[in-house]
């Protein structure tokens, strides 16, 4: 029964998610604001339109504490500006996956959202974009510059915040259930998805 109400809850918050994008957010004027002193800033680009019309939420929780970043659609990127030091991502939609951070003040950082195959809808994972030219996803390739040509920054309207009050609780539950699965993980596998200090611009 408990394994049915979280799948009803999983397709509840995709079905949610699908096609709301126009609604909740809105195109930015620029791609990045200033930062607050002391702060760092990570951009979470979504350049590919596999997945179509599934949007994803990101946010930071960091400590447990969740803070609702925004809604990544196909082509589009989020930012979001935090502390600079050491944070926890996550990313939602079907399932939900995390990214760890160790983050300088003052810089600019890069994940990719990536879409992939899930049960109901696109799943998708977080993937740090490190500095170092030799890591498969480098912020020195082409690839990462033609993520970020065709990622259009976006911007969370009222509406997004609303859909997240109204979605917490169920969003809560996801994270939760899926944070066992990154709690068993082997230290190895963690720390390639870490952004380290030094992949920030």
């Amino acid at each position: 029964m408990i394994k049915m109400i979280r799948i009803w809850a999983a397709v509840t918050l995709v079905l949610l998610l699908t096609g709301c994008q126009s609604s909740l957010m809105t195109k930015s004027s620029k791609e990045a604001t200033t930062v607050a002193p002391g702060g760092a800033t990570v951009v979470f680009l979504r350049p590919s339109s596999f997945g179509g019309a599934i949007q994803s939420s990101v946010y930071d929780v960091t400590g447990g504490q969740t803070t609702f970043g925004g809604i990544v659609s196909t082509k589009t990127s989020v930012q979001m500006q935090v502390p600079a030091g050491e944070h926890l991502f996550m990313v939602i939609a079907e399932n939900a996956d995390f990214v760890n951070a160790n983050l300088d003040a003052g810089k600019t950082y890069y994940v990719l959202v990536m879409p992939r195959i899930g049960v109901w809808k696109a799943r998708f994972s977080l993937i740090p974009i490190h500095s170092d030219a030799s890591a498969k996803y480098n912020l020195q390739s082409k690839d990462f510059a033609d993520w970020k040509q065709s990622s259009e920054p976006v911007v969370k309207t009222p509406g997004a915040d609303a859909w997240y009050q109204q979605n917490k609780a169920d969003i809560e539950a996801k994270r939760l259930d899926y944070m066992k699965k990154w709690d068993r993980m082997d230290p190895e596998h963690k720390a390639e998805l870490t952004l380290h200090a030094q992949d920030g611009v």
